[in-house]
Order: structure tokens, then C-alpha cells, then sequence
């Protein structure tokens, strides 16, 4: 059984309970982050505690904890678990109240709760051995905060569902400008003539940390042109390759979108070549 932390305690996940009068489970008012470890090596710890500090903030929930009370916990999570391939989940929301109302109440602690769970190892970063993806395209009708990665997830769970219905591992959305934003769960990359794209980050758009080790090890080894600008999705149509990430998936291909082959249909050497890059730089970046 998965050992969980729950308000300062471990446990078997079936044992972790909180109050229904839980602002998350009432309201999805809270923050969350997903921190993949392989054998007991964390990838992006930093930067993810970081992005949970910034989204605990912008939203208001008062939590006094530093980064080594987050990596205590998370280096217990995955001693507790066996120190495989996993994701740490952290989750925290404003905590249990005695009513139901839509004002931030006073007085209450937060709940902050955790668990390790089963990942793949890291992907082969090579198109001979790579799992590529499909792709739906939609028009992006999320809320205008995504850029807080909050429990608040419905919007992009109706999005995933989208691609799902049709058979495809994700989907692409587009705002009403028609530019590319993001992904249900990942964010989204074209490549052009060799140059990588991805969109700049804004309201619209989480800052994924794969996304931003990605980038960082990119500009570093200086090989890749990149570009972070607005995006149309005439361009997405046109683009020689399409990539997507997560914390999850790390970087992978989409050789189809709606259908129709991206490029020649096959993940292209861009993306290889970057993928190398990102899987010989995570643990470092």
C-alpha cells in the first residue's frame, strides 16, 4: 500500500481522510504540484516547490513552509515508497471550515497531503524507440488564470476529455485570436525550418517546469535556435514537427493533429536531438 502524508502524518493512502468541509473538496481551492523522481533522484524539485510557493501566494493561502521542509517530505515519500520510478503529488488547500462560503475565512490551517505513485521510466529519446503522440485541436474555454497550476482542473479535464473521445493522447487549444496556448495537461512546441517556438508565458499559459528545464538547457547548449513568441495556429498546421511536455511525459512527439500528419508523420530530428539534450541536462538543470 502507498504511504501518504497527511498534516504532518505518514500513512497507507486508504487510511488518509479529510473533513467534506474541505475547501478543496467544496470549492478546488488549492494548489497542487507533481514531482518526478527517478530512483531517488528528483527532477526539477526546486523549481516546482518554487512554482507551489508563487501559486500559494497568488491565491492567498498563508503556509510557513520552506524548501527543505518540502524536500523532507518528499525525500520521506520516496524512502517510504520505495525509491523507484515515481511522482510525488503535493497538494495543498485552505484548509477545513465550519460553513460553506465563498470568502477566504480566518482561522483555519491549511491541509497539506501527499503521496508517491507508479511512473514509466524516462522515455528513450530516440525515434526508433519513442512512443509518439496524436493530437486534438480545440478552442481553449478554461477560466483566464492558468497560469496558476490550482485544483481547479475541470476545464482542463472537459479539454482532455476532447482528445480522449476521439482516441488521442492529448489536445491543442487555441484562444480567440487563433494562437496556439497550450495543452490539456502539457505545454506545446513547433518546430520551423529548425527553429524551435513555443508560446510566451501569460495568464493563458502554466509555466510548466519541464518547459522551463527544457528551455534552460537548450539556450545553454546554444545548438537549437529557439524562439518564445505568439504562434497562430496557421503555423501549428504548417510546422515540420510538434512537440509536447510535462513533468510526466518529459518531451514527446506529435506525428498527428486531428488526423492529419504533422511533417512526414514521424517524430523529426529536432525533437531528438533536444529530447538527448533534456535527458542528459534534467537532473542537473
Amino acid at each position: 500500500m502507498t504511504i501518504a502524508y497527511l498534516n504532518g502524518e505518514y500513512m497507507p493512502l486508504d487510511q488518509a481522510r479529510i473533513s467534506p468541509m474541505d475547501r478543496g473538496f467544496l470549492f478546488g481551492d488549492g494548489i497542487y504540484e507533481i514531482v518526478p523522481s527517478y530512483q531517488g533522484k528528483m527532477v526539477g524539485f526546486g523549481p516546482h516547490i518554487a512554482r507551489m510557493q508563487g501559486g500559494l501566494a497568488a491565491i492567498e493561502i498563508k503556509l510557513d513552509w520552506n524548501e527543505d521542509q518540502w524536500r523532507e517530505v518528499c525525500t520521506t515519500l520516496l524512502e517510504k515508497n520505495g525509491n523507484g520510478n515515481l511522482g510525488i503529488y503535493l497538494h495543498v488547500t485552505r484548509g477545513a471550515d465550519t460553513k460553506r462560503h465563498h470568502a477566504y475565512p480566518e482561522g483555519i490551517e491549511p491541509t497539506v497531503f501527499g503521496y508517491a505513485f507508479d511512473i514509466p521510466a524516462p522515455p528513450i529519446p530516440d525515434r526508433e524507440h519513442i512512443h509518439p503522440y496524436t493530437c486534438s485541436t480545440g478552442h481553449d474555454m478554461r477560466w483566464h488564470r492558468c497560469n496558476i497550476k490550482s485544483i481547479s482542473l475541470l476545464g482542463n479535464v472537459m479539454h482532455f476529455q476532447q482528445g480522449h473521445s476521439k482516441g488521442d493522447n492529448e489536445i491543442l487549444l487555441y484562444n480567440a485570436n487563433n494562437e496556439l496556448t497550450e495543452c490539456g495537461a502539457c505545454n506545446a512546441y513547433i518546430v520551423k525550418d529548425g527553429v524551435v517556438s513555443t508560446p510566451l508565458l501569460d495568464n493563458q499559459i502554466l509555466p510548466g517546469i519541464t518547459r522551463q528545464l527544457l528551455l534552460g538547457i537548450l539556450k545553454a547548449d546554444g545548438s537549437i535556435p529557439l524562439e518564445e513568441r505568439t504562434i497562430t495556429m496557421d503555423e501549428v498546421w504548417d510546422a515540420d514537427e510538434v512537440w509536447i511536455s510535462s513533468s510526466s511525459k518529459e518531451v514527446v512527439p506529435v506525428i498527428k493533429l486531428d488526423g492529419k500528419p504533422v511533417g512526414d508523420g514521424k517524430p523529426g530530428p529536432v525533437w531528438e536531438k533536444a529530447a538527448k539534450l533534456y535527458s542528459a541536462g534534467k537532473y542537473d538543470a
